[in-house]
Parts: structure tokens; sequence; C-alpha cells
């Protein structure tokens, strides 16, 4: 039985899946990889005096790597990946666990687990799954009529954020709030519960800042510094708005760009304003316009869906897809506090273009079949 769920068939595989979604996915990964030595060259060869291709090739890899992951995943028969939901949730909030005992700590925050040959950050793998969790707690049918399963689904959040602030990660925690609200309120819960549960978090949080000031107290110094830059250090948020300002509408030119020279993090947490910087706004929108399009034919599936599971999965997956971009499209351009969130396929790092392959493969197997009813 087993077997027969994870037949591959190439012809039907080309068949079903939504090839729109497919190549919009494949033109992101493949802009990444280009994005990518323009934004670490200089900091390989001259602030870190390595070869010059040296974060490049280690990007490339972690493509290929990434683009197998969201081929296998997005292969994989529905009702078998439906049965693995749970298994692989369980593995990975397991090792979102180890990360305060045996996690390593890297410029004050420790987020990631040290396998020598890699290090590997559990949130960026665990958050597609989170939302299938939450999926499958919303569509049990025993809790069908019983309005308990927002209550399991905000404590099955709730255990995520407690590890989440412990780290300490804002970003990861207000993606994953926002993602959640987006999928128990499409699954039709009473705005009131919704209310109730911020309530509670807003609680919560104030508590955290009030007894333990010197672990959390960077929340509300990044705020202030948000409201009234004059009163903390937004050197990084200034200089990403500045780079976008600088940009233009066409852009410097590819490698003229400074911010990447400038702010530590640039390939990572401001890629797109490093992006916008040298290759203009027009890039940029174009950038987010493939975003918006991906979560448009994500939504158009969603209508046709007849399986509960399914469509809440897909609007929970665009949800965190979506929000993702924003934020830090919102923190590049001083919308937003800083909070370090990357940019799904664009931004470097392994673990964040393994969420990312991860969130894409998801996506296109639950896009797949029944695509000939509207295409």
């Amino acid at each position: 039985m087993l077997k027969n769920l994870f037949k591959f068939d190439l012809k039907d595989y080309w068949r079903n899946i939504d090839k729109k979604i497919l190549f919009g996915f494949l033109i992101l990964f493949f802009l990444g990889v280009f994005f990518s030595f323009s934004s670490t060259s200089s900091l390989a060869g001259e602030r870190l005096n390595k070869n010059y291709y040296f974060f490049f090739s280690k990007h490339i890899s972690f493509a290929i790597l990434a683009l197998l992951t969201m081929f296998v995943i997005s292969a994989i028969e529905t009702p078998l990946l439906k049965k693995l939901v749970i298994p692989i949730y369980i593995v990975l909030f397991l090792l979102l666990i180890l990360v305060p005992i045996i996690g390593i700590e890297v410029k004050g925050a420790k987020r990631w687990l040290n396998f020598y040959i890699f290090r590997l950050q559990p949130i960026e793998l665990l958050k597609p799954f989170f939302i299938l969790a939450i999926v499958k707690i919303l569509t049990l049918k025993k809790l069908q009529n019983s309005q308990i399963k927002y209550l399991l689904s905000f404590l099955l959040l709730s255990s995520i954020l407690i590890l989440l602030v412990d780290q300490p990660d804002l970003g990861q925690s207000i993606l994953l709030i926002g993602s959640w609200t987006a999928t128990v309120f499409v699954s039709g819960v009473s705005i009131v519960y919704i209310i109730s549960f911020f309530v509670i978090f807003v609680i919560l949080i104030s508590a955290l800042l009030f007894l333990m000031p010197d672990k959390f107290g960077y929340i509300i110094n990044r705020l202030i510094t948000f409201f009234d830059p004059s009163k903390g250090d937004n050197f990084q948020s200034t200089k990403a708005l500045d780079a976008i300002k600088q940009g233009g509408l066409k852009g410097q030119g590819m490698g003229e760009g400074i911010l990447k020279d400038s702010v530590p993090e640039a390939h990572t947490d401001y890629i797109i304003a490093v992006i916008t910087e040298e290759y203009g706004s027009i890039i940029s929108i174009l950038i987010v316009t493939i975003f918006l399009y991906i979560a448009f034919r994500i939504i158009k599936n969603c209508v046709l869906k007849a399986d509960e599971f399914l469509k809440l999965s897909l609007c929970g997956l665009a949800s965190l897809l979506i929000f993702q971009t924003f934020i830090h499209i919102g923190v590049n351009t001083s919308l937003l506090p800083t909070t370090g969130m990357t940019l799904p396929f664009l931004s470097y790092g392994g673990s964040s273009l393994m969420g990312s392959a991860i969130l894409a493969g998801l996506i296109l197997n639950y896009t797949k079949f029944e695509l000939e009813t509207y295409e």
C-alpha cells in the first residue's frame, strides 16, 4: 500500500501540477541564486578574507538541495503526505526544544543547532508543518462541532511561542501569530475567540516584559526606536531605507551598491534593500508581483477544493508566504520594527532556503490535483 501511495509517474506529475505556481517558485529560486552572488561576494572577499565565491557556491548547493526537496515533496501522493504531517511536526518540534539546551548563540540569539557540517534553524523547517498541524486539529471529525479545537490550536501556537521568545526571535513569533490568526479565521471561528486569544497573548507578553526586563527589554527598545529613531540605534533600518532611495527606479548597477558593505546581515535580513539599490525598484516590484501572483493562484485553487483539510492548508500556507514576504519588506522600508526576517527563496541561508522549499513543495502538492477543473 505504501508503495502505491509513493508511486511516481512523470507524465501524470506534469499534467496535474500547477505549472504557473511551479514556474513562479523556480523564478524565485533562480533570482535568489543570481542576487546571492551580488550580495555576498564583497562580504566573503573583502571583509572575511575568503574566496569571493565562498558564500555564492554555498548558496548554489543550498538551492540545489532545496529544489530537490521541493520536487520530492510535491511528488508524494497526498494521502501519504497527510499521514506524515504529525510525525514530521513532532520531530521538528523536538529539535526546536533542543535549541535552548544545546543550541549555539550567534550575536545574542540562540536559534541554531550545530551539526558540524551545517547549522540548522529548526523553526524555518517547522513553520509549514505548524500550519498543517493546526489544520489537522481544526478539521478533526471528533471536534467538528466543538469550540475546543480553537483552544487546542492556540495551545499548540503558545508552545512554539514560548520557545521562540526564549531564543529570542520576535520576527518568527509575529509571523506564526499572523498565520495562525489567518488560518483559524478562514476556518470560521468567531471573531470573539480571536480577540480573546489576542488579549491573552498581549497580557503574557506584558508580563514577560515586566518580570524579565533584562532578557526581553529589547522588544521595548525596538518599538521605542521604531516610533522615535532618535532614542535608539536604528543604523541598519536607516541604511536600508537610504539604499532603497539611492537605487531609485533603475538602480546603481550590479555590484555597485554599498549597503552590503555597511550592514552585517544585508544578504539575509535586508536582501530586498540590496536588490533595490543595485537593480532598482522595478525589479523589487517584479519580485513582489511574483509573490502576489503565486498567492492568487493558491487562493484560486482553494475556492475549488472540496477537501476541507486541503482548503485550509493552502490558505494557511499562502498566509505564511505572504506575511513573511511583507514583514521582510516592511522592515527594509522602515514600516515595521526590526525583526530579522528573511525573504523566502531570495535570502542567503540553508535553513531559510530549505524552509521555503518545504513550503513550496507542500503548496505544489496540494494544488496539483483537480487542476483541470479550472485550467
